[in-house]
C-alpha cells in the first residue's frame, strides 16, 4: 500500500442501481491502492457489496423521503474499513443476527454470514436517524 492512507466517499438513494455504481467507485478506490492483494480486494468488495445489498433490499425507510445508501470507504497500511450508512432507516431489532426457522428467511439472512467470513469485524449501531454497518478487514503491513 502506499505510504499515504486512501478515503473514499459515495451516496446514492437506496436502490438497486447503487449498487452498480458502488462497485465503480470500488474500482476507483482499488486503483488508489494497487499493491493491496488481489484476495484483500475481492474479500472486502465482496463484503461491502454484500452489506451494501442488504440495506438495499431490506432496510426500512423512515418515511416517504425515502432511505439513502452512504459508503465511507478507508484503508491504512494494516485496515481497509468500510462504514455503510442506512440514512433515513428504520432501526434493526438485532441486525447481526441472521433469521432463523422459515427456510425463506433463512437464505437471506446467508449474507451476514458470508460479510462475517469475509472481514475481521462487523459492528452496526444506531447513530440518530441512520444505522451505521461497520466492516473491518485487518492485513499484514504492506511496502
Amino acid at each position: 500500500m502506499t505510504d499515504r492512507d486512501s478515503q473514499r466517499r459515495f451516496e446514492a438513494e437506496a436502490v438497486p442501481a447503487a449498487i452498480n455504481d458502488l462497485h465503480d467507485e470500488l474500482d476507483r478506490f482499488w486503483s488508489d491502492l494497487e499493491d493491496v492483494p488481489f484476495e484483500d480486494q475481492m474479500a472486502f468488495t465482496t463484503a461491502v457489496i454484500e452489506a451494501a445489498s442488504n440495506v438495499v433490499e431490506h432496510g426500512v425507510p423512515l418515511d416517504r423521503a425515502g432511505m439513502r445508501l452512504g459508503v465511507e470507504l478507508s484503508a491504512t497500511a494494516t485496515r481497509l474499513q468500510a462504514r455503510i450508512l442506512e440514512i433515513n432507516a428504520a432501526a434493526h431489532p438485532d441486525p447481526l443476527t441472521p433469521a432463523t426457522g422459515d427456510p425463506e428467511e433463512l437464505e437471506s439472512g446467508r449474507g451476514l454470514f458470508l460479510i462475517n467470513a469475509l472481514v475481521t469485524t462487523v459492528t452496526v449501531e444506531r447513530q440518530g436517524n441512520t444505522n451505521v454497518w461497520v466492516l473491518s478487514k485487518e492485513s499484514a503491513p504492506r511496502r
